[in-house]
């Protein structure tokens, strides 16, 4: 053979070889799943009316639940920036030094850049990456921001909340008020005056409807972090829509109707997902996970008259109310759909069950601390014994610490000087009902959420009786109602006879094997913690440094006359100050 038709034969080998490699690698990447997160935001235990309640519904939420899997007992941080850093590190906050608090807008700190994230993972396993909503993870340096944490893309706010309008965090009292929201690394105007939870809302269905039409074999790994239903700003914390705020009109307490619409609007928001994703033909092969990222806060700082009900604690407390998310996880993948799991789950969790869903190992360098238990979900197992670590804070001013082995409990200190710690939420039974409930199981069935996980995965559902499965009541345990007060001594609770910590066992079992091992193991984990990342507020944040935006202050450049403007007001301040002497 010719020279030269021997080289033509030997470049079109290498291009069928080429080839047949991309259509291997095309093949192997369609065969994973997309990956579907819709997280809400201080969304209480029982505010999801597939736990009972019929205040106010979440027709589309529950249509998710009873069509997939209500994850019964699935357990998050007890506040926003510590669960997300177990959500995206698959660790222990107290591993990553994010257990103590939230990150306050003004503080220079964030998740540690040695982490590797949920988004790192996806994306180098060919995933398109995107998050739509809240972050809360640093904003201080660019580098903790989420498009370089393995995000592609990011439509959203950095710090804690903003305004559900104008999208501003105002810090009061420091008298900080700035923008807050960007699409990527620049600053977006164009959403102010829109509804910020039907502006995340579009970004995912937008990004859901661009992924379809390219047809893309790419897999997706979006997360769509509400800040429904939390509240905003100090002054006007509660906020919805007039025509989502008249379906309510039989709630009397304002405060508590705005917090109904609110839900009702993320309510809708889960329901255009799912559309976006049958409309895009991406259902079939999509896992599509709700939960919120802690319990709600009825009392105290952003109190939204969420309800834990029947749970004790809430939001920021070491008991179950703060710590059990209403949760429910769709795939077709699932046998037994249509069921509750009561294996207990932890939101560090997810990366290595939905990675493993997804074919994909993490390098076992990561040190998780999460497990794996996508064969336990997909088949309905409920056997693993689970050890989870909820908090240890050893924060002088309140230390305190909630530890979980099995059906054991301990807590162990408290916060807020005990003012979470009772039985806070309430369960309305008359009056004040939504009337789409005379007709409950209707209602769920005529919804598109439904109808469109139907026509993918068709078969019997038993709405009361899952609904039923998914409640929890609370009588007097079998042991008797016993007191903990646990700023005197640890208590130990049998959280399956007793979810609702009404009989502290500590006593009894005080030095019995079983409180000796759980303690012993506890102080391994305290000896072997992170510190703390936390750092104190910087005065260089002050968005009037930056044209009024909350931005990576740490790595930009304050203009002049902003900083003229920043040292008159201080010299004002202290001149006003001399006048009041």
């Amino acid at each position: 053979m010719p020279a030269r038709l021997r080289a033509n034969a030997s470049i079109t080998w290498l291009l069928r070889v080429g080839l047949v490699g991309f259509m291997t690698l095309s093949s192997g990447a369609s065969d994973k799943p997309n990956i579907i997160i819709i997280m809400a935001d201080d969304l209480g235990f029982d505010d999801v009316s597939f736990r009972g309640s019929n205040n106010f519904l979440t027709p589309n939420i529950d249509a998710l639940a009873y069509s997939g899997v209500i994850l019964n007992n699935l357990y998050t941080a007890p506040m926003c920036t510590p669960s997300r850093a177990a959500l995206l590190t698959g660790k222990y906050p107290i591993n990553t030094g994010m257990q103590h608090y939230v990150i306050v807008n003004d503080q220079p700190w964030g998740l540690p850049l040695n982490e590797t994230t949920m988004a790192d993972v996806f994306k180098g396993a060919g995933f398109r990456t995107s998050l739509i909503g809240k972050w809360h993870l640093g904003m201080s340096q660019r580098n903790f921001t989420p498009t370089e944490r393995g995000f592609h893309h990011h439509l959203g706010y950095l710090g804690a909340y903003v305004d559900y309008y104008d999208q501003s965090y105002e810090q009061k009292n420091k008298g900080y008020n700035g923008h807050d929201f960007r699409k990527n690394l620049l600053p977006t105007h164009d959403q102010v005056g829109h509804y910020v939870t039907d502006v995340l809302t579009d970004a995912a269905v937008q990004e859901i409807d661009d992924h379809g039409s390219r047809n893309s074999t790419q897999p997706l790994f979006l997360l769509l972090s509400h800040l429904a239903p939390h509240a905003a700003n100090e002054d006007n914390p509660m906020q919805a829509p007039e025509d989502e705020l008249a379906h309510f009109g039989y709630i009397l307490n304002e405060t508590h109707r705005y917090y109904a619409a609110m839900v009702s609007r993320l309510d809708k928001s889960v329901g255009r997902v799912i559309e976006a994703l049958a409309r895009q033909d991406m259902l079939q092969n999509s896992i599509v996970l709700f939960l919120s990222d802690n319990g709600g806060p009825t009392l105290g700082q952003h109190s939204t008259t969420a309800s834990n009900y029947p749970l004790r604690g809430q939001k920021n407390s070491p008991w179950e109310g703060g710590l059990r998310s209403s949760a429910a996880i769709w795939s077709t993948e699932f046998e037994r759909l249509g069921s509750v799991w009561k294996q207990q789950i932890y939101i560090g969790d997810l990366l290595p069950t939905l990675t493993a869903a997804a074919g994909i190992s993490p390098d076992p360098g990561l040190q998780l601390d999460g497990l794996n238990l996508w064969s336990a979900l997909r088949y309905g197992y409920e056997s693993v014994e689970r050890e989870i670590v909820h908090v240890i804070d050893e924060a002088e001013e309140e230390p305190h610490l909630s530890y979980m082995r099995g059906k054991w409990k301990v807590v162990s200190g408290t916060t807020s000087g005990g003012s979470y710690d009772g039985w806070l939420g309430e369960r309305v039974t008359s009056g004040e009902m939504d009337p789409r409930s005379v007709a409950y199981d209707d209602l769920i069935r005529n919804t598109s959420v439904w109808q469109l996980l139907q026509q993918v995965s068709p078969g019997k559902r038993n709405i009361s009786g899952l609904r039923a499965q998914a409640s929890i009541e609370c009588g007097e345990p079998s042991t008797g109602i016993r007191p903990c007060l646990p700023l005197l001594a640890p208590c130990l609770f049998d959280i399956e006879a007793d979810p609702c910590e009404q009989s502290n066992l500590y006593e009894e079992y005080r030095n019995s094997t079983v409180f000796l091992e759980l303690w012993q193991r506890i102080q391994q984990f305290a000896r072997n913690a992170h510190p703390p990342n936390n750092k104190p507020a910087d005065p260089k944040c002050d968005p009037r440094l930056y044209r009024d935006e909350w931005t990576w202050w740490q790595d930009e450049k304050a203009s002049a006359a902003a900083v003229m403007n920043h040292f008159s007001w201080l010299l004002m301040g202290i001149l006003y100050s001399l006048a009041m002497i």
